[in-house]
C-alpha cells in the first residue's frame, strides 16, 4: 500500500479517496469516501486508502485479505475483520481463517467474494444472515456474518473471551486500528484468559471446554472468575449437541497438550459429564511397573503418544534417550505412517485424531475389571475387552461416526497385543504376524505407537531397557511387515477362492468354505504353501468331509 500524505492524519480511522495525493473525499466506508470524490472530482482518477492511526505496528495478516479487498471496498456499509485472525495477528502469526461481520447483508457479500475469487460460497444460517466461503486448496475459510446486536461494540462484547473479541477495519494493517472494547491485547500479552462478560459461558456453556483449549493453545492462565465460571459451566454441559461436544473434545485432542486438557477436564468438573468412563478412572491403584493411578497414568500416555508423533512420524529433534533409540529402529516406516496418520476419515477426522482417542480410551475398562489377587497384587484382567464395550456406545453417543467408532474400539481391544508379543521373548514369526493383523487391519498400527507410549507412561520413561528394547524390536517387526511384506506376511492373495473348494472338494457353500479359506490364507503367510496345487492339498487334509 502507498505511503499516505502527511495531511490525511485527521481523517484516522476513516477511508480518504485521493486525487494526485490530494484528499477529495472522506467516509467511513470506502464506497462512501468514493462517491464524495466522485461528486467533486468526476473526471479524475481516484485511489482509496484506509488511514491507519498514529503509533500502531503492522500486523501479520493473510495475504488474502489484499485479494479480496477490492470487492471489501466497493460495500456500502463499514466490514470488520474479528475474532481469530486478529488475535493471532497481534501474535506475530498467520491466521487463514477469515472471520467478517457487516451490518446486514453476510450472505450477499460472501457470494460477491466467491464470485471474485471463482469459488463456491455457502449460506451457513439464512435467518442469522451468515455466509462461508471455503478454498480448500488453500486452506483458507472465509466466513460472513452479521453483527449480533445492535452494533459492533455490542456484538464484541457477547462474544467468549477477551483476546477473541477485537475487531480491525477492512482495509486497517495496524494495531493502531484495533477495536477492543473488551482490553483483549492486554489480557494477550499478560497471558490471561478471561471472559468478555460474567454470563458468558452460561450464555453457551460449551464455552467452558473451549477456555481449556484457548488456555492451553496461548499458554494462558485464568484468572479466577473464569474459572469458578468454567466449574459452573459443568452443571450444563448436558445442554449442548453431542455433534458441538464431539467438535470439542476432537480439537482439545489436536491441541499439543491433549495431557493437559485431559487433567484441566478432570479439575475443573467437565470430564464426568463429557466422557464419564474416562472420569471413573480418576483414584484407580495400579500395582508396579505403573507408578500412578489409571487416570494420570491415561494422561501421561497421551503425552508420551504426542512426543512420538513428532519423532517417529514428524521427524521432529529428539531429546529423550527413549525417543533416539525408537527413531533410529523406526524411522523407515516414518513417511509411511505419516500417510497413515494423516489420511481423511468419515466425520471430518484423520487418522491422528482416532489414534488419540484410542489412548484416550486404552485403559478405560480398568475401573470395572480391578482385582487384587492374595499376594495384594492389583490386576485387569479382561479390561481392553470391557474397554473396547464401553468406548463404542460413547463415541456413538458422541456422534462420531461408525467408522470412527469401530476404529476406535479396535485400538482399545487390541492395545496389550504388542506386549504380549514382546513377553514370549521369542523372534516374531510371520504366522504370528499375520494372526496380529487379521485381528487388528489398519489399526494395529496405532496399536503400535499406543503400545509404545504406554511403556513410557508406566515407568515414566524407559525403564527397564530390556522390556523397551524387546517392544521395540516387535514394532519394527510388525511394521516392517506392514509396510514391506503386505501382500506376503499380512494379506496375501489368495490361491484358490470359495468356488475352487466347493469345485475340488464337492463342498457345499458355508462356513466349511469360510474356515478352510482362512487355514489356507495363513498357511500361505506363514510361507507354508505357495501354489494353487500346494493349497488344494493342505484343504483337502483339513475338510471335514
Amino acid at each position: 500500500m502507498a505511503r499516505l500524505p502527511e495531511d490525511v492524519s485527521a481523517y484516522a480511522g476513516r477511508w480518504v479517496a485521493l486525487v494526485s495525493g490530494r484528499v477529495a473525499g472522506v467516509g467511513y466506508t470506502a464506497n462512501e469516501a468514493l462517491r464524495l470524490a466522485r461528486r467533486n472530482r468526476p473526471k479524475a482518477r481516484i485511489s482509496l486508502r484506509y488511514v491507519e492511526p498514529a503509533g500502531g505496528e503492522a500486523l501479520q495478516l493473510s495475504s488474502m485479505l489484499e485479494r479480496i479487498e477490492p470487492v471489501l471496498l466497493q460495500q456500502e456499509m463499514p466490514v470488520y475483520l474479528v475474532g481469530g485472525a486478529v488475535r493471532d495477528a497481534l501474535l506475530g502469526e498467520l491466521n487463514y481463517d477469515l472471520d467478517f461481520v457487516v451490518p446486514e447483508g453476510a450472505v450477499g457479500l460472501a457470494f460477491r467474494v466467491a464470485d471474485a475469487l471463482g469459488v463456491p460460497a455457502y449460506v451457513l444460517d439464512r435467518e442469522r444472515d451468515i455466509g462461508r466461503v471455503v478454498l480448500p486448496d488453500e486452506g483458507t475459510m472465509l466466513d460472513f456474518a452479521r453483527i449480533r446486536g445492535a452494533d459492533l461494540v455490542a456484538d464484541l462484547r457477547d462474544r467468549d473471551f477477551t483476546l477473541n473479541a477485537m475487531a480491525l477495519p477492512a482495509g486497517a494493517r495496524s494495531s493502531a486500528s484495533l477495536i477492543d472494547p473488551c482490553g483483549g491485547q492486554a489480557d494477550l500479552a499478560a497471558r490471561h484468559l478471561r471472559l468478555t462478560h460474567p454470563a458468558a459461558i452460561a450464555d453457551d456453556p460449551v464455552r467452558a471446554l473451549r477456555a481449556i483449549r484457548m488456555a492451553l493453545r496461548f499458554a494462558c492462565q485464568f484468572i479466577e472468575e473464569t474459572r469458578q465460571a468454567v466449574r459452573a459451566g459443568a452443571d450444563h454441559l448436558g445442554q449442548i449437541s453431542p455433534e458441538r461436544l464431539r467438535d470439542e473434545l476432537v480439537k482439545l485432542l489436536q491441541t499439543g497438550q491433549p495431557d493437559q486438557a485431559v487433567t484441566e477436564m478432570a479439575d475443573l468438573g467437565l470430564l464426568p459429564v463429557l466422557l464419564p468412563e474416562v472420569a471413573a478412572l480418576a483414584g484407580v491403584a495400579q500395582s508396579p511397573p505403573h507408578h500412578e493411578a489409571v487416570l494420570p497414568h491415561t494422561a501421561q500416555l497421551l503425552r508420551w503418544l504426542v512426543r512420538l508423533e513428532a519423532w517417529l512420524v514428524d521427524g521432529r529433534p529428539v531429546d529423550d534417550p527413549a525417543g533416539a533409540q525408537a527413531q533410529a529402529l523406526l524411522a523407515p516406516y516414518a513417511g509411511a505412517l505419516a500417510a497413515h496418520l494423516d489420511r481423511p476419515v468419515d466425520g471430518g477426522l484423520t487418522g491422528r485424531v482416532l489414534l488419540r482417542l484410542g489412548g484416550l480410551f486404552h485403559d478405560v475398562g480398568k475401573a470395572q475389571t480391578q482385582l487384587i489377587d492374595p499376594a495384594g497384587r492389583i490386576r485387569f484382567l479382561g479390561h481392553e475387552a470391557v474397554g473396547a464395550q464401553l468406548t463404542g456406545p460413547r463415541l456413538k453417543a458422541l456422534h462420531f461416526s461408525n467408522e470412527a467408532c469401530d476404529y476406535v474400539k479396535k485400538i482399545v481391544a487390541g492395545h496389550m497385543r504388542p506386549l504380549l508379543l514382546a513377553n514370549e521373548r521369542v523372534n516374531l514369526s510371520r504366522r504370528a504376524t499375520f494372526r496380529y493383523f487379521r485381528r487388528t487391519g489398519p489399526a494395529g498400527l496405532d496399536i503400535c505407537l499406543v503400545s509404545l507410549a504406554d511403556h513410557l507412561a508406566t515407568y515414566g520413561g524407559v525403564g527397564d531397557p530390556d522390556a523397551w528394547t524387546r517392544l521395540l524390536d516387535v514394532v519394527a517387526a510388525l511394521l516392517h511387515a506392514y509396510f514391506r511384506q503386505h501382500e506376503t506376511v499380512v494379506a496375501p492373495p489368495p490361491l484358490l477362492d470359495g468356488r475352487d473348494l466347493v469345485a475340488q472338494l464337492s463342498l457345499k457353500p458355508g462356513p466349511e468354505v469360510g474356515r478352510l479359506l482362512r487355514l489356507l490364507q495363513e498357511a500361505q503367510a506363514a510361507g507354508e504353501i505357495s501354489t494353487a496345487e500346494e493349497a488344494l492339498a493342505l484343504a483337502r487334509r483339513n475338510s471335514s468331509r
